[in-house]
């Protein structure tokens, strides 16, 4: 992250002729929300004197409580690449949310990872680390402009143009994010047809969640110039593999990583394997958080390298967690459930507040599985102890309802305000009536 002043700031917009200013935050639900202002609003702005109304923001205020400031974070300045008219330039800023007291407003998420990282300061580390693995599908337009089921390839893992024809968007998207200061370390065709993975350089928790949100406007916005809707949505295709966001997490004190330690076997240190003994004792509780949707759970089905059950491997990709090989400094664990429909600041929140209680409780992690899980049958996973991830949206609930650490880790107000309106998505969807009950009982029955 670049750490400008407010000098470099005034300097840049007058050296690149920035002429409006986005101010962006996020919403409980993951939304990205913004304001546009003119350039010559610029030091209203960064004094934190911009208001909105709260009560408009899903899960934020009542209306008698709508009088919100967006504070911006100063270093997340970036100016959008792809508006090169020199005329209209735009810029932006990631902003957190204070109510009129001008205290962090606690349904902010952003502010609500914060409070938790201060937990994790508290217990003597420096740093929580986070390399996001956020996957998309690429689908046609249709000549109105309206995403279509039309994929725009049928390529396959790592395949190349002509068989990917995603190539070209792909490689645009890139270029994109590194003008907008993203490290890219890896670009490629992914398992199903249509699909993709960009993977960036990790960051602080902060950092990474602001960039996969920032990364998630990007690739939207390119696909556009291609003629192609992008979408994070968890299975948008039967019988293809669903879109994840592998989370490869570490603790950090000072420069040294607080998950390794030499003298361990496999090299995995005593806190990084309470930590994960903690997400693994939270991973229901949390579920609901780190996939969302309705449509989340036809993801985390066996077979398409989605996680359905609740273990831990060095060498295995069907269980909940993975350690990756590497180890020094790049020692982490990786976590499969996730999907790119979460709120990145709220499911970032659950899972380091997951870990750290196995830290703060000694929790002694179960034995690792490194057999092929969906191949077990339900005794043999039940005789290992390896329980299940919640199988619908409805259950999750239910998990994160039992669940007060992962209810502490979102804070009252976001708790409330989540569990409130992933309720109601729950029950519009159990009274849809769907095609495929219609094929199978309108005639039998």
């Amino acid at each position: 992250m670049t750490n400008f002043t407010r000098e470099d700031i005034h300097r840049i917009i007058k050296e690149e002729n920035v002429r409006f200013l986005r101010l962006q935050f996020t919403d409980i639900l993951g939304s990205i929300k913004n304001v546009e202002i003119p350039v010559t609003q610029l030091d209203k702005a960064l004094d934190g004197d911009m208001m909105f109304d709260g009560s408009s923001i899903e899960g934020f205020v009542r209306i008698e409580e709508s009088d919100m400031y967006l504070v911006p974070d100063i270093n997340t300045f970036k100016i959008f690449p792809w508006y090169t008219d020199s005329k209209a330039k735009v810029a932006r800023f990631i902003c957190d949310v204070y109510d009129v007291d001008r205290k962090p407003f606690e349904g902010d998420p952003r502010s609500n990872l914060k409070r938790v990282l201060k937990e994790m300061e508290e217990m003597g580390y420096t740093s929580f680390n986070l390399g996001p693995e956020p996957e998309f599908f690429l689908f046609k337009l249709d000549e109105k402009g309206k995403p279509t089921m039309d994929l725009n390839d049928n390529g396959g893992y790592f395949d190349l143009a002509p068989t990917d024809l995603g190539e070209n968007c792909r490689r645009d998207i890139v270029l994109e994010l590194e003008d907008m200061g993203f490290e890219i370390e890896a670009s490629h065709h992914e398992v199903a047809e249509g699909q993709h993975e960009i993977d960036f350089k990790y960051a602080d928790a902060i950092t990474a969640c602001d960039n996969i949100q920032t990364f998630k406007l990007v690739v939207k916005t390119v696909a556009r110039k291609h003629n192609l809707h992008a979408t994070f949505m968890p299975k948008p295709l039967h019988g293809y593999a669903g879109n994840g966001m592998h989370f490869n997490v570490s603790l950090f004190k000072d420069k040294e990583n607080a998950f390794y330690n030499r003298d361990m076997e496999n090299g995995m240190s005593e806190d990084m394997l309470s930590f994960m003994a903690g997400i693994l004792k939270h991973a229901r509780g949390m579920t609901a958080v780190c996939n969302p949707l309705v449509n989340s759970y036809k993801r985390l089905v066996p077979g398409y390298e989605a996680p359905c059950y609740i273990a831990w491997s060095n060498k295995n990709r069907s269980p909940l967690l993975r350690v990756p090989s590497s180890r020094g400094l790049s020692t982490r664990a990786e976590v499969r459930s996730v999907d790119p429909s979460a709120n990145p600041y709220l499911a970032l929140a659950v899972i380091c507040k997951a870990g750290l209680e196995g830290i703060k409780n000694k929790e002694e992690i179960p034995n690792e599985i490194n057999d092929n899980i969906y191949e077990m049958t339900l005794e043999e996973r039940q005789n290992l102890g390896i329980g299940d991830l919640p199988s619908t949206l409805h259950t999750a609930l239910k998990a994160l309802r039992e669940d007060t650490v992962i209810q502490d880790a979102l804070g009252k107000h976001i708790y409330r305000q989540f569990l409130n309106s992933k309720q109601i998505e729950w029950d519009i969807y159990r009274q849809q009536v769907s095609e495929w009950e219609l094929d199978q009982y309108l005639e039998r029955y």
